[in-house]
């Protein structure tokens, strides 16, 4: 094996590593997305309940400690949605490292792909040179006709 099939063997493990990455990154952020959505669910819900609860009549105590749950919702659902952008930012680096470990591994194939056409082209001119000597070597042994 040569030093450029190594690189490109490295190259592509290196790609795949980073395709496996990129999964993980976006399988955290759909879930980092759902917890999102199920926390803003679950303060609709909450907020909904409270206003049920304000209209039938509720005593202090009770309104206040919905606010005060509400507001532990809120930060809640601030902090994943924090969360949920730094998941982001994880997967459009992790991508812009797999599209990187592409256009590398590319490159080596290009450089591979040359290769094999430059050998070709020298392959296919020493065979014609050969074909050309041994024609020559063949007419110059045929007896000259007079």
């Amino acid at each position: 094996m040569n030093p450029l099939d190594t690189l490109i063997d490295q190259s592509r493990q290196a790609r795949d590593n980073a395709g496996r990455t990129l999964a993980e990154e976006r399988r955290g952020q759909q879930h980092s997305a759902e917890q999102l959505r199920a926390l803003e669910q679950y303060r609709a819900d909450y907020q909904r309940q409270l206003q049920d609860a304000m209209r039938a009549g509720i005593d202090a105590s009770s309104l206040d400690n919905y606010r005060r749950f509400i507001r532990s919702l809120d930060d809640a659902i601030e902090h994943a949605r924090r969360a949920l952008e730094q998941q982001s930012e994880r997967v459009m680096a992790s991508r812009d490292q797999l599209q990187q470990r592409q256009r590398r591994l590319s490159s080596y194939d290009t450089l591979a792909n040359r290769r094999a056409r430059q050998e070709r082209t020298r392959e296919t001119r020493r065979e014609r040179r050969d074909t050309d000597e041994m024609t020559t070597h063949a007419m110059a042994r045929r007896p000259r006709s007079r």
